[in-house]
């Protein structure tokens, strides 16, 4: 199996729906060898729900999507149980959760009681209804959007819950050039996401996931991913460092970066790499650092500067 060639068959075809975002899909990507999810954040209309989407239809797996309005309940992301009448037995009722790729789109327009629902079932891997444990298939992977919390009708996600995501994508507005090739695109009477075939079996994603596990990490990058960690959490400008769950995340991301790049060992550029995918949604800057107008990945980019890279690896 030729792991480079299974993801570039995978982001040429997500790219032929989303243009100009090779650095978000790669990331996605990742996540998805890392058996980790993906926050997708930014503003409507700029292709959060689309990258979803089409990863789901490139893989020939299960999927489902979940619209996270108001009135959405617990139940009926994980399943419940009812009487059969027939049989006079409980029987469980799937629920949407029950697929191998989700999309969870604006997850942030749902009550706080029904986004822990779903994000517990992200950490377990497993739905518990009634006392009765029922396994998620396999890959399973969560692709949850959300928009800006300033919007009206959202309701954050506490810093405990963002910690559960791998890691956050943020899509940005495209070029000029880059919005004229998406409208020649999607001008047409056949939309590109209807022609879109599968180009991953879920085999080969299991595979993959297994040969992330076998990239060597050696104590000097083991001791740089722990002291980046250990920065965040004495820089004045953060009230909230990395945990030590971020800190496993950014090894098994860059475990994936060495993977693709052909390489049975992480070297101290793929920590670098996934940096700010991993770590920009697990901290807070204090108040007056937001006043200032300083963002996460400013901070970040300063530790990432300061800390001494290791030679010796």
């Amino acid at each position: 199996m030729q792991p480079r060639r299974i993801i570039q068959a995978l982001q040429e075809n997500i790219a032929k729906v989303i243009v100009g975002k090779d650095e978000a899909i790669e990331y996605a990507l990742i996540a998805l060898l890392c058996k980790g999810h993906v926050l997708i954040e930014d503003v409507p209309g700029v292709g959060k729900t689309t990258l979803a989407s089409a990863l789901a239809k490139s893989l020939d797996c299960s999927f489902r999507r979940i619209q996270f309005t108001p009135d959405l309940m617990p139940s009926d992301v994980t399943g419940f149980t009812l009487v059969n009448f027939k049989t006079g037995e409980m029987e469980y009722k799937e629920g949407a959760v029950m697929s191998q790729v989700i999309l969870a789109d604006e997850i942030n327009r749902t009550s706080p009681k029904t986004q822990s629902a779903l994000l517990e079932v992200m950490e377990e891997q497993q739905v518990t209804v009634d006392g009765i444990t029922h396994k998620l298939p396999q890959p399973f992977i969560v692709l949850a959007t959300q928009n800006p919390g300033e919007f009206v009708g959202t309701y954050p996600l506490p810093e405990a819950q963002m910690d559960r995501f791998f890691l956050r994508i943020a899509m940005g507005y495209p070029t000029i050039e880059q919005e004229m090739d998406v409208l020649e695109r999607y001008s047409g009477t056949v939309k590109p996401m209807a022609v879109l075939e599968p180009v991953c079996a879920a085999e080969d994603v299991i595979a993959l996931q297994q040969m992330v596990t076998t990239v060597y990490c050696s104590p000097e990058v083991r001791a740089y991913v722990a002291t980046l960690a250990a920065a965040t959490r004495q820089d004045p400008a953060l009230t909230l460092g990395a945990s030590t769950r971020a800190a496993i995340a950014l090894i098994h991301g860059a475990q994936a970066c060495a993977l693709l790049d052909g390489r049975d060992f992480i070297l101290p550029e793929d920590v670098q790499h996934m940096l700010l995918p991993v770590f920009s949604h697990r901290v807070v800057l204090n108040p007056e650092a937001r006043m200032k107008g300083v963002n996460a990945e400013q901070v970040l980019m300063k530790i990432l500067k300061n800390v001494a890279v290791p030679v010796k690896l």
